[in-house]
């Protein structure tokens, strides 16, 4: 950065904080605001990724005790005093101190641009090692290989798609990275479609000696052709014949990986009521969901001229009963 610059810009006021304010509180002010101006945070935002430069800047010329000595000195010298560009020692401003992270070589010059998704890491590694805490500077903090430590590796995005009972039940299924390398992942029980699974460690490695990035893995479950997952609870519809519905009866309902249970359907169950069978869903760390079977009362498609002749007879005799009495009475509401 240009000298001038320095002289220019009061780097104090853009933090709003005092000139004698310590390294720790200085660190704490930038941090907050780094937090709330990032690019990632604001994105499209225009004005806020310009207010993150003018605070990055300020930061990396106070946070550094000789740059804040030589700046403080700049600045007392009076308005009539005009500068050149510093020299080789001279910090280099918001691309200089940012570099590493955003994927730049050290000593930009003043208008060159950057890209914070060319981050090492992403913005989650940024802030994590910013502001999280292993404390500023930190090896997760991923600044690049200068006073802050070894860069982090990149974080790799990946997806895979698992069997339905695989989601359910938890498993342990075999990868292959871009690269060939095999690696061995861990389905925990009850993971969800689109459920994201960080694999610690197993992204890109870190071009100075700083820990590998991770893979952040996408995971898409097939549909089963029987069962369908409620929170933690399985779904199943069951058809029943119309006499078992009217007349009640034991029946068999299908369970996800084990053997059929028995399950009694009550005389007179609608179609659409739901049977509860406790603790035959999904299994997770939060908890053991149910079975429920919804009852769907199957109509005979094909009718032979005793059946049809036998049910006519039962018509005459049934309940004078309107199913859809209070159906219409509530549409008149």
């Amino acid at each position: 950065m240009a000298s001038q610059d320095w002289f220019d810009k009061d780097f104090y006021k853009v933090l709003g904080v005092s000139k004698d304010i310590s390294e720790a509180e200085l660190k704490k002010a930038y941090r907050k605001l780094a937090r709330q101006y990032h690019p990632d945070s604001n994105q499209g935002d225009v004005k806020a990724e310009s207010r993150f430069k003018e605070i990055s800047e300020a930061y990396s010329v106070l946070s550094d005790p000789e740059q804040r000595k030589e700046y403080d000195q700049i600045r007392a010298m009076g308005s009539g005093a005009r500068f050149t560009a510093g020299g080789g020692g001279q910090g280099g401003g918001f691309e200089d101190v940012f570099g590493g992270m955003f994927g730049q070589g050290g000593g930009g010059a003043r208008g060159q641009s950057y890209s914070y998704q060319q981050a090492p890491g992403g913005f989650d590694d940024i802030l994590g090692g910013m502001f999280g805490g292993g404390g500023f500077g930190s090896q997760r903090a991923g600044f690049g290989n200068g006073a802050y430590g070894p860069t982090r590796g990149r974080d790799v995005t990946a997806r895979t798609t698992i069997d339905f009972i695989t989601a359910v039940k938890g498993d342990t299924i075999k990868l292959q990275t871009a690269d060939g390398k095999p690696i061995t992942v861990k389905i925990p029980a009850g993971v969800a479609d689109q459920q994201k699974i960080k694999l610690r460690g197993k992204g890109e490695p870190s071009p100075d000696g700083g820990e590998a990035g991770d893979i952040v893995l996408t995971v898409s479950v097939r549909k089963h052709p029987v069962f369908e997952r409620d929170g933690l609870s399985l779904r199943v519809n069951v058809p029943v014949t119309f006499v078992e519905a009217t007349l009640g009866a034991t029946i068999e309902v299908p369970t996800l990986g084990g053997p059929p249970v028995k399950l009694k359907v009550a005389a007179g169950t609608p179609s659409g009521r739901v049977l509860r069978v406790k603790g035959r869903g999904v299994e997770s760390p939060k908890g053991k969901g149910d079975l429920l079977a919804v009852v769907q009362v199957a109509v005979p498609s094909h009718l032979t001229a005793e059946q049809r002749e036998a049910l006519e007879q039962f018509h005459q005799v049934e309940p004078q009963e309107n199913p859809r009495a209070e159906l219409l009475a509530k549409a008149r509401e």
